[in-house]
């Protein structure tokens, strides 16, 4: 299993950021797909998730209405759109996928920072 984030980078509070988490070595499309962040000195937690067919997706309170999850399975890609973002949005953004024995599988993870 691999992972692959990008899209982080630097940008002003208000501004928006499309993550991208590139999949490969497991069928994609047979798994739920997981945005997690990290802030400095913070437990890692649940952005948002999307099933399998993207028909269901499930955010944490703090990003509702500013951010969207979607997913391509035909690229085998998983994407996070960040609209109106804040300073408190500054973390290390995460892809994540559970398979059914309950092992998690991790991306190196890309860093946004929200500043003026």
């Amino acid at each position: 299993v691999r992972l692959v984030e990008s899209g982080g980078g630097l940008v002003q509070p208000g501004g928006s950021l499309r993550l991208s988490c590139a999949a490969s070595g497991f069928t994609f499309s047979w798994y739920a797909m997981t945005w997690y962040r990290q802030a400095p000195g913070k437990e890692r937690e649940l952005v948002a998730d999307i099933i399998i067919t993207g028909g269901s997706t499930k955010y944490a309170d703090s990003v509702k209405g500013r951010f969207t999850i979607s997913r391509d399975n035909a690229k085998n890609t998983v994407y996070l759109q960040m609209n109106s973002l804040k300073p408190e949005d500054t973390a290390v953004y995460y892809c994540n996928m559970r398979d059914y024995y309950g092992a998690n599988y991790w991306g190196q993870g890309t860093q946004v920072t929200v500043s003026s």
